[in-house]
């Protein structure tokens, strides 16, 4: 997913019934501001305990290893620390009903035995082998981090030198594709350039798929030096001309290109797929207003939402490290005792649920997000920039957001920006009604037409100066 807001507004779901086994496959689906989010756990029991995996079709993640599988007194907890997440819920009769917990996020999820209704997908965008270029599977050392990250590397066909992208994820986990709601945005981005005449290395993140290292404690930072290495393997290969060597980045991988432009000397060109201009705790707020005004919210409900982050933000920010902790705490236990918090799955009373939120929204990747403001690094950028968004862009504001890249790269001294949003585009950069994230999976087209050509063009151009 793509900067989801973590929620502050706690939503629950019981059951009641009586127990039984807990092994088996157990599905569920979870509903992320609109967006549903088919998950699945497969559950087996051995002489030593408990062991999982769990599926996430719509980002085609399938056996992802759950490392800690606990079933106690009726209560299953599930936990991938690798990748920040975790589950529990309480079984009762046919159905566990708990609390989803992932980069900040806290999600009802209510698992049951009955699978999901199969739909049929279609992505017309989507290319089928065999492909007019080559593809390699390749590996990538961040040799300071200790991760290897595994890829693929897109060439054209004939022999020479080409110029050069890294595609650059957004947050949360990601493939090498993007995969989202069954939607591949980097296959189709790395197929529409590399049919161009342009290389494209694309890489699972760390700790995801083929890739080593553990991404629940790695920052924006971290990533930065992931794409580093990219960057070194690029100027290993001889088909590559290494002085153009560019950056694509989506969303956070648009706050992440400009923190390695800034300090590497290697980087020729950067292309912002709807990246924030504004300092990560105003890009959430405008995410909420946005996203609770568009699904019909109240002004009242939506005052008090962003008031409440506003609030747990601040204090994200303003707080001495040693006294953090304590702080956040407190402050969630005021926002407990207003009552806006009314209800808890069983199993769950108030300081687990107290106990989840200080753990997923006090982790080192959204401390380094809330604090951190793109428009400082942005100022060092001089290379050529290429911004664009969506005018229906809910999740990163484009207006406000753009401005705020415009201005700080000016500030800078780069008179070689190209600024662009796009009427009726989304996030994604699809096509859309409204934008809402809801629409995501149901819209068949990937990624617009005119912003695959745009940013083509804008590449080869650059490329040749």
């Amino acid at each position: 997913m793509k900067f989801l807001t973590p929620l502050l507004i706690f939503l629950f779901m019981t059951t009641a019934a009586t127990a039984q086994g807990i092994t088996g496959d157990w599905y569920g689906i979870l509903n992320v501001q609109g967006m549903e989010l088919k998950v699945a756990f497969h559950i087996s029991e051995t002489e030593e305990g408990y062991t999982a995996t769990m599926d996430s079709p719509q980002q085609n993640a399938f056996g992802i290893p759950i490392s800690d599988t606990q079933f106690k007194e009726n209560v299953l907890q599930l936990k991938a620390p690798q990748l920040g997440l975790q589950y529990q819920g309480t079984l009762k009769d046919t159905l566990v009903s708990g609390i989803f917990s992932q980069g900040g996020m806290q999600l009802p999820l209510e698992l049951s035995k009955e699978k999901w209704e199969e739909k049929k997908i279609v992505r017309p965008q989507e290319p089928k082998k065999p492909y007019p270029y080559l593809e390699e599977e390749v590996i990538f050392h961040n040799m300071k981090d200790s991760v290897s990250l595994s890829g693929t590397l897109t060439l054209p066909k004939q022999e020479g030198k080409y110029p050069a992208v890294i595609l650059i994820s957004g947050s949360g986990p990601q493939d090498r594709n993007e995969a989202i709601l069954n939607h591949k945005p980097f296959l189709v981005i790395a197929d529409h350039l590399t049919r161009n005449g342009i290389a494209v290395l694309r890489y699972d993140d760390r700790g995801v798929a083929k890739s080593t290292g553990d991404f629940s404690s790695a920052t924006s930072e971290d990533f930065a030096e992931d794409v580093k290495a990219g960057i070194e393997y690029l100027k290993s290969r001889k088909e590559i001309d290494h002085d153009d060597i560019g950056l694509v980045g989506h969303s956070e991988g648009g706050l992440i290109a400009p923190i390695v432009a800034a300090e590497n000397e290697d980087v020729s060109f950067l292309v912002l797929l709807a990246g924030p201009g504004l300092r990560g705790d105003k890009v959430l707020l405008l995410q909420q207003e946005l996203i609770y005004t568009e699904s019909g919210e109240s002004e009242e409900k939506i005052r008090e939402t962003i008031a409440t982050s506003q609030g747990a933000f601040d204090i994200i920010r303003n707080s001495p490290p040693q006294e953090l902790e304590a702080n956040f705490r407190e402050y969630l236990e005021q926002q407990m005792d207003k009552e806006i918090i009314t209800d808890f799955p069983e199993g769950m009373d108030k300081e687990k649920i107290l106990e989840k939120q200080v753990e997923s929204l006090l982790t080192p990747w959204f401390r380094f997000f809330i604090t951190h403001d793109p428009a400082e690094t942005l100022q060092k950028v001089k290379v050529p920039v290429l911004a664009i968004n969506g005018e229906n862009d809910l999740q990163v504001a484009s207006k406000e957001n753009l401005e705020a890249i415009e201005r700080a790269l000016t500030k800078g001294g780069n008179q070689k920006v190209t600024i662009k949003e796009y009427p009726g585009l989304n996030h994604l950069f699809q096509e859309s009604e409204t934008g809402s994230p809801k629409e995501y999976a149901g819209i068949e087209q990937t990624i617009s037409p005119e912003v695959l050509e745009d940013i083509t063009i804008w590449i080869l151009k650059v490329s040749g100066e």
